[in-house]
């Protein structure tokens, strides 16, 4: 039997049940996709990802692995790219480099621009930190407050510390006096504010850029962590090593925001939930252990002397260095910051992980 044989009125329903059919298969389809994860539906994106640090260094496995979690979080739509050993470009310019969309990420060490940054500077003033997990979970959470402000041309995703460096030298220095006359490669604007003060010409150069200059004689030492020492090549030309928490430098792993803008709502939490302190302290970690293990590394090198300093000598060099924290304070206050309510809030920070002096 067929249409044409039905009674009106059943014909008409019977010629209706295909679209009925089909009508409730596209709403059944349209409720599935609905139910599916958002980002199963996301158009590709690859990262760009610069370190400006050589491959072998043990910060950029911890890049990867980070990014990996982001293209499973992702269901696979967010993949990633690390070049490393300033391929895109060099380590003084990754901040720029990032707003630019250069790279992606950026790998930023934010003293490599004194004064540009004054409220991170203040990470860098010498003997907060006493070790670099907790201290990397630290200046996270307390960087969180002024990030959006200081480094509004990028987004922000986490601050981390290397382990605490010290001086590494030609000669012995154990008093701040020593400084004087010197010719000094400092980590950061505010260690290079130290030297300056305390009767030294700082050098620049970047990490990579760093043996050369001490071998040509441009430099009599550096202010490093221990175990990048031997990783540049630095244990070559430096002899004496001063066993003190003198200071971190403070990094940033920041985006670029047109890139972050770009993505689907669902892959934006996916970075979103990867930039966080637990992050900031994950990746730090491997970093952490490499540059405590080069002190025990460096003290078994025939010809080099690692060297603790008294009771009298380490107050000799706080004192030496509190007026940098004035000057620290008064860049802070030029940029509408309170710089003791800054600083009480890094070091509450320190203290709630475990990280201060």
């Amino acid at each position: 039997m067929n249409n044409t044989t039905l009674p009106p009125k059943r014909a008409a329903r019977a010629g209706a049940l295909p679209v009925l059919l089909k009508t409730a298969a596209a709403v059944g389809c349209a409720l599935l996709l609905a139910a599916a994860p958002a980002h199963a539906q996301d158009k590709p994106v690859n990262l760009k990802m610069s370190s400006w640090v050589p491959m072998q260094h043990p910060l950029n496995p911890s890049l990867v692995a980070w990014a990996e979690d982001i293209k499973k979080a992702s269901n696979g739509t967010i993949t990633a790219t690390l070049f490393p050993s300033e391929q895109l470009g060099k380590a003084f310019d990754h901040y720029d480099m990032a707003r630019d969309g250069i790279a992606d990420f950026a790998y930023i060490n934010p003293g490599y621009q004194p004064g540009r940054f004054p409220i991170m500077a203040g990470a860098s003033l010498p003997f907060l930190f006493s070790n670099a997990k907790g201290g990397s979970a630290a200046i996270d959470a307390w960087y969180r407050q002024y990030a959006a402000k200081e480094m509004k041309d990028v987004k922000f995703c986490f601050a981390f510390v290397h382990d605490p460096g010290t001086f590494h030298a030609r000669k012995k220095i154990t008093l701040p006096s020593d400084i004087n006359g010197m010719k000094i490669r400092p980590a950061t604007s505010t260690i290079g504010q130290m030297v300056t003060s305390l009767g030294g010409t700082n050098v620049q150069a970047s990490a990579p850029g760093s043996r050369d200059m001490l071998e040509r004689g441009v430099a009599d030492a550096i202010t490093f962590p221990w175990g990048s020492i031997i990783l540049f090549g630095i244990d070559k030309v430096v002899k004496f090593h001063m066993d003190a928490p003198l200071y971190v430098t403070p990094f940033v792993w920041a985006m670029n925001k047109d890139k972050y803008d770009s993505m689907s709502t669902a892959q934006k939490k996916v970075i979103d939930d990867h930039c966080t302190s637990e992050w900031a302290q994950k990746v730090a970690s491997p970093w952490a252990d490499f540059e405590y293990g080069g002190r025990a590394k460096i003290a078994a090198e025939a010809g080099h002397e690692v060297y603790k300093l008294t009771p009298e000598q380490m107050a000799a060099w706080r004192k030496a260095v509190a007026p940098g924290e004035e000057q620290w304070a008064e860049s802070v206050k030029k940029v509408g910051q309170d710089p003791k309510a800054v600083m009480d809030s890094l070091k509450a920070n320190l203290s709630k992980n475990g990280a201060a002096l």
